[in-house]
């Protein structure tokens, strides 16, 4: 099933990318949670949408300390989910449909369960087993203190990323104590993951998206954390590059694709990493976090181009995902950015304000150059569920010590069908994460009637995209805050600004996320698109 190695496509510098979280897709054995049957039954409704590829959240087998992404085997898929044959089945019938597969690797860390590090706890310190992780004597006396004082990767939390053994020996993790960090300087570890890159793209991936690509470097030295200091212990270290270029000979011989989580303020050194021998693409968090305001969007839209065309590298746009607050939510409140360290419960929102600005974010997003990102369940425009402290499981919201409301509420089991047991979820009991009130109001079967609706919008967004063609952003003249760009003979204009605004010179309205005013003017938090 591998992929062909001849006539490379470039089919990811302009793909619509559909994010499925597979636990909260949809269910088709009905035991609460969602499985690859969910996914297959609902390839249909996936082509009708026009997406070009999925990209899966991890599907292997874990005990689910933090939604998969603690795994435990690269080759198995987690029993909760279905089998390995029914994942090639799923990639195959997939690609009949013109949609491609992205699967996720998780390469800083393993699970606790995984059988390298159930080994190394069953060998003892200073073993050859020990070597393929990061561990160390503490300090102190008695070595009762950790070896060094980093920082947690989950915002929030204030607890050690050192866990001692009742052997003496601490070992590191950057997020949870059941994801132990791999050490990449030990070579076994470098060919561990190559060989399961090549596993996955003989079984017909198209690409792989690398989770925390910037985090699996460590210094060998494990120096205490200074803020500031460069280069950063554990923070996009050069060694990475090495790693990526080994990558990428794997992939090319598969005509396979990257997309990396760097999360990187440096723009010169986040470009590194899309250098023609590394990574194809990395994931565009400043327009994700960035509030609902003319000036900054344009700043974001600005460098994210400047900073990709150095190494001729495609922009990706992403205005949510199953980490992010859902951007119907975001967008209705007073502060529009994201930032993790601000999530707080009961922050006040204005779904309809935020309906109206995702709307017109989806046709922003969709009009730039580039590849489009959306996670499942935007195009229903789903609002952040608020789901009940005692149903929570995302560690997050655990060791913030209930302060940080955790990523459950984006994750929450989509609805289907409005007159259906669980919205349609395809459940015979109570889903993994409870549904709210209401949730049946956004089934995917009411809005495929609507015209006016979320789904419809997203459709034709994407059935209409083409027009832009291939080439580079013009901006247009345009009145304070609003958003008016050229590609093509296609013009995409935005308007943030608090009046309604005149529309440019133009042949055709080819789409609108709201309709215009009685005077042919563009309303406030609406997007059109036109023929020149």
């Amino acid at each position: 099933m591998g992929q062909p190695r001849h006539a490379r496509q470039e089919w990811w510098r302009s793909a619509v990318i559909y994010q499925v979280y597979v636990r909260s897709f949809a269910d088709g054995d009905g035991d609460g949670t969602g499985d690859l049957a969910g996914v297959r039954s609902k390839l249909p409704y996936l082509a009708e949408l026009g997406v070009d590829a999925l990209w899966f959240n991890p599907w292997y087998l874990s005990p689910m300390k933090d939604g998969g992404y603690d795994v435990a085997d690269y080759r198995v898929i987690d029993p909760a989910f279905g089998t390995l044959a029914e994942a090639e089945k799923l990639i195959a019938e997939a690609r009949e449909l013109g949609i491609r597969t992205i699967v996720d690797i998780v390469p800083n860390h393993v699970s606790d369960q995984h059988p390298w590090f159930r080994a190394a706890l069953a060998a003892g310190p200073g073993s050859p087993e020990r070597e393929l992780f990061h561990f160390r004597p503490g300090r102190g006396p008695g070595g009762h203190l950790p070896p060094n004082d980093w920082p947690s990767q989950f915002v929030g939390s204030t607890d050690p990323v050192w866990t001692r053994l009742p052997d003496g020996d601490w070992y590191l993790h950057l997020f949870t104590p059941e994801q132990p960090d791999l050490n990449w300087a030990h070579p076994a570890v470098r060919q561990e993951h190559e060989d399961i890159l090549r596993f996955w793209f003989e079984r017909g991936v198209a690409g792989v998206r690398i989770d925390s690509a910037a985090l699996l470097a460590k210094d060998p030295e494990l120096p205490d954390f200074v803020a500031g200091r460069d280069p950063n212990p554990f923070v996009d270290r050069d060694e990475l590059h090495d790693i990526y270029r080994s990558w990428r000979a794997v992939a090319d011989d598969y005509d396979g694709v990257f997309v990396g989580e760097v999360w990187l303020p440096d723009t010169e050194r986040f470009a590194r990493y899309l250098r023609p021998d590394e990574l194809h693409t990395a994931f565009n968090f400043s327009f994700l976090s960035c509030p609902w305001e003319a000036d900054r969007l344009r700043t974001s839209i600005d460098t994210t181009l400047a900073e990709h065309a150095p190494v001729g590298a495609p922009a990706t746009w992403v205005l949510c995902n199953h980490d992010v607050t859902r951007t119907v939510t975001r967008y209705g409140r007073a502060d529009t950015g994201f930032d993790f360290a601000a999530k707080a419960f009961g922050t006040p929102t204005d779904l309809a304000l935020g309906t109206r600005r995702a709307r017109a974010a989806a046709l922003l997003s969709l009009a730039l150059p580039g590849a489009v990102y959306v996670y499942q369940g935007e195009e229903l425009g789903l609002p952040e569920a608020d789901v009940p402290r005692e149903s929570i499981q995302d560690p997050m919201y655990f060791r913030s010590r209930g302060t940080d409301p955790g990523r459950d509420g984006c994750r929450v089991p989509l609805p289907w069908a409005a007159a259906s047991p669980y919205a349609g979820f395809g459940s015979r009991q109570e889903p993994w994460l409870p549904q709210p009130a209401g949730w049946s109001a956004y089934a995917a079967d009411v809005q495929a009637a609507d015209p006016g609706s979320m789904l419809a919008l997203y459709r034709a967004g994407i059935r209409l995209r083409p027009v832009f063609g291939t080439g580079p952003l013009t901006w247009l003249p345009s009145p304070e805050g609003v958003l008016g760009f050229a590609r093509a003979d296609a013009l995409c204009v935005v308007n943030l600004a608090d009046t309604p605004a005149r529309l440019p010179d133009h042949s055709q309205l080819l789409l609108g996320s709201g309709p215009l005013d009685d005077e042919g003017r563009l309303p406030t938090d609406s997007a059109v698109w036109l023929r020149a």
